[in-house]
């Protein structure tokens, strides 16, 4: 669906803070809106925001050193202000983060307010409606309620539309209760109907990434566990597999091995297996887990726990075999000595047909359905083993199938497949269009929330 938004014959301004590669722009425009004014502190998206914009009149860095009387009118203010302070992966300080970034809001409000836009489109992560115990998306809120505008809110993901990824955010619409209403305005609805990754596959894409050859050892590795645990009566574990806790036996239920002593700790079993001799608890910790060695807690948290308590029954079950299958994955970095299968009990137990991600948590393998969230760490990037690759891309006795999601993959889950990432003078690198594409606002979920605003314009 395409139109033009137009009110008195005129095409309805926007300005776009926090622009990153410009989600709400592409949502925008496509609508028929005219960007006005965008804000983006990096200065390497600034400039490809002017590759793949250029008639946008002004594009500024930092939004803090901006006066509001020198923003152009406007009749919409669109921004995915940061996330950081809100974010899972951060330290969550909202408006106390060190960095002001969480006071950022107060920038967006500053303009709201010289210039009262009729409506306001913001996007944040999801943690962001119960930060801090609520009191963070209250101030927000009531922030905007107090300078008279109507405000709601909705978490979608864009696997509920159908787009084969799980993302989810908050998109938060407000408007200027004295000139409109949002009682005619629903979120879209959403489709319970099954993604799937393969929609977004493009088999002949050259601009690959194939899989090293550690990293299809790695996968190998973690084969024959799962085949293993099969042929040996059992199923696939639900809980993460942690397997440096194969063989250990320290004290892990009461007091964190941190606060314990050398004597508590001494004699002990460590990290598969390895008996504890140290002169100082520091020494004895560096023989842990290395789960185990944090001192933030006297107690662990009930589900670190859980996963030590099910991983050490599980090693109890199938010592025979594992303890010859630890000398595989004993020379794995810390991260790729966890396992997680997420594909439920039902799926073929073969990696290969699943979708997997390296992560700082372990390597997670889930079902074909849709990808997860594209991360801000861009070695994150999903893989795909099943996929063939082009035969221009093979050497000789090359696997024929298995590598990363490609850029152009990446970009048509956020909706962005005609964006450009350079040209001759300027581009960014993959590592870093990856960063920029999880930080970035879904083109197709915005698009449809400002079809349903603006439908009676």
């Amino acid at each position: 669906m395409k139109f033009n938004v137009l009110q008195n014959g005129q095409q309805l301004k926007f300005i776009d803070l926090f622009a990153g590669l410009g989600g709400f722009h592409l949502a925008l425009s496509q609508l028929g809106c005219e960007c006005v004014f965008a804000s983006e502190i990096k200065e390497d998206l600034r400039k490809l925001y002017e590759i793949n914009f250029p008639e946008t009149p002004i594009i500024v860095g930092d939004i803090t050193k901006i006066n509001p009387n020198s923003v152009p009118s406007h009749d919409i203010l669109c921004a995915g202000f940061p996330c950081q302070p809100f974010s899972q992966a951060g330290k969550r300080q909202g408006f106390n983060d060190e960095k002001s970034r969480g006071n950022l809001f107060y920038n967006i409000l500053d303009i709201v307010k010289y210039h009262r836009p009729q409506y306001i489109l913001l996007e944040n992560v999801a943690t962001l409606k119960n930060h801090d115990k609520g009191n963070t998306w209250n101030t927000i809120k009531g922030e905007l309620e107090k300078i008279d505008y109507e405000v709601t809110d909705a978490i979608l993901s864009p696997h509920q539309f159908q787009i084969p990824q799980h993302r989810r955010r908050i998109y938060i619409v407000c408007v200027d209760k004295n000139r409109r209403s949002l009682s005619g305005f629903s979120f879209p609805s959403i489709s319970n109907k099954e993604s799937n990754i393969k929609r977004i596959i493009d088999e002949n894409d050259t601009n690959i990434v194939k899989l090293k050859e550690e990293t299809r050892c790695q996968l190998q590795v973690w084969q024959d566990f799962i085949d293993q645990t099969i042929a040996h009566g059992d199923s696939i574990p639900r809980f993460p597999i942690w397997a440096m806790e194969f063989g250990a036996n320290y004290d892990f239920e009461g007091k964190a091995p941190a606060f314990q002593t050398v004597n508590d700790l001494n004699g002990k079993k460590g990290k598969f297996g390895q008996l504890i001799r140290g002169s100082s608890v520091k020494r004895c910790l560096n023989m842990l887990p290395i789960y185990a060695q944090t001192d933030k807690n006297t107690v662990f948290p009930k589900w670190k726990i859980s996963y030590i308590r099910q991983n050490r029954e599980f090693y109890e079950k199938h010592k025979e075999w594992l303890d010859k299958w630890i000398e595989k994955v004993r020379k794995f970095d810390n991260s790729h000595q966890k396992f997680e299968w997420n594909c439920g009990s039902n799926a073929k137990p073969y990696i290969y047909d699943n979708i997997v991600q390296f992560r700082a948590s372990g390597i997670r393998v889930k079902l074909p359905t849709f990808s997860p969230a594209l991360n801000l760490v861009g070695t994150q990037v999903p893989i795909l083993p099943w996929v063939r690759i082009p035969a221009e891309c093979l050497t000789e006795n090359e696997p024929q199938q298995g590598r990363y999601m490609t850029i152009k993959e990446a970009a048509k889950l956020q909706g962005m497949q005609n964006l450009s990432f350079g040209n001759e003078l300027f581009s960014l690198s993959n590592t870093r269009i990856f960063e920029a594409l999880g930080n970035a606002v879904n083109v197709t979920i915005v698009k449809h929330i400002a079809q349903n605003l603006l439908k009676n314009e």
